[in-house]
């Protein structure tokens, strides 16, 4: 009953909602009229969300459990047709410390793998990287205090992956060493704020209610939006009691000449014995990098029956 009268209550100040916009850190965030009437301590909320390690806890959470995995890549020529693709099911099984996957289904297309089994597509490669396994691996752990990701070990396709790993789990944040948009990702920063609109909301998702957070670019920067903007949008739900991430959608585009990319990205969270985990994720992309060949790909991956 409680529940239900706070449903009803939220949606009738939302339904007169009149926003207001507040400054933090000197940044101004937009709060919607349900934020404000319920005293909420706007300011540590909208820092913690800044500094959110959650999205990446979850899928380091995967590298400490077992789970089963329906995977789904299929990469497109230019008219939209499937050229090569993957359906497999997989099970990651945990013990003792180690992981290991068992391929309990597989169906192949075209010319997902080359000679040697190796991928002939970064995408696939990356989907690898974040629900595959190769043979045994031991010593993980699900720690993200004072872990952070980092290119610059790194060199070549390899240092390229990790950029995308960063630009995964950390959407919104500064990457150093892509060139022309290193600085334009970081969504925080004083050169962000003339170019993106902040709002802070309290919807429901899924039946329950969430923090929707939003990032999108302000309207009428008409020319200046080529240049400046990489993120073209980005909502992520929090948990209301414990601020975890519930969901997120992002689109990301950008043209600098030696490359382009144009890809969205959707990701639901479950949780399992106190850990949130990824459920689903939904990816579709168009991109290109010079000296390779372009990429179309759309995939997801659902996952299931986590144990730990």
């Amino acid at each position: 009953m409680r529940y239900c009268l706070l449903i009803c209550i939220i949606y009738t100040f939302q339904s007169r909602a009149q926003d207001t916009t507040v400054l933090v850190e000197n940044q101004p965030f937009t709060l919607a009229e349900v934020v404000v009437r319920n005293n909420f301590d706007y300011k540590k909320l909208l820092t913690q969300i800044k500094e959110d390690t959650t999205f990446y806890k979850a899928f380091r959470n995967l590298r400490v459990l077992g789970f089963s995995s329906y995977n789904d890549i299929k990469m497109m020529d230019k008219k939209g047709a499937v050229k090569a693709s993957l359906s497999s099911k997989t099970r990651q099984n945990h013990k003792d410390g180690c992981r290991t996957m068992d391929v309990l289904e597989e169906t192949i297309t075209g010319d997902f793998y080359d000679s040697k089994q190796h991928y002939n597509y970064l995408t696939p490669e990356l989907y690898a990287g974040l629900f595959f396994t190769k043979g045994t691996i031991c010593g993980e752990n699900n720690i993200v205090k004072g872990r952070n990701l980092n290119s610059s070990d790194k060199s070549g396709m390899e240092k390229h992956k990790e950029q995308l790993k960063m630009l995964f789990f950390n959407p919104g944040k500064k990457i150093a060493g892509i060139p022309f948009i290193g600085d334009k990702l970081d969504l925080y920063d004083e050169r962000a704020q003339k170019y993106y609109d902040y709002r802070l909301d309290i919807v429901e998702y899924h039946g329950k209610l969430t923090y929707v957070f939003s990032i999108e670019p302000k309207e009428g920067i008409g020319a200046l939006k080529n240049n400046n903007i990489v993120v073209d949008d980005m909502v992520t739900w929090f948990d209301m009691v414990t601020l975890e991430v519930v969901a997120r959608k992002y689109s990301l585009s950008y043209k600098a000449g030696v490359y382009d990319f144009d890809v969205s990205m959707e990701v639901d969270m479950t949780k399992f014995q106190g850990l949130t985990v990824p459920s689903v994720l939904r990816y579709k992309g168009n991109w290109n990098v010079i000296f390779k060949k372009r990429e179309r790909a759309v995939f997801t991956a659902t996952l299931f029956d986590f144990q730990k």
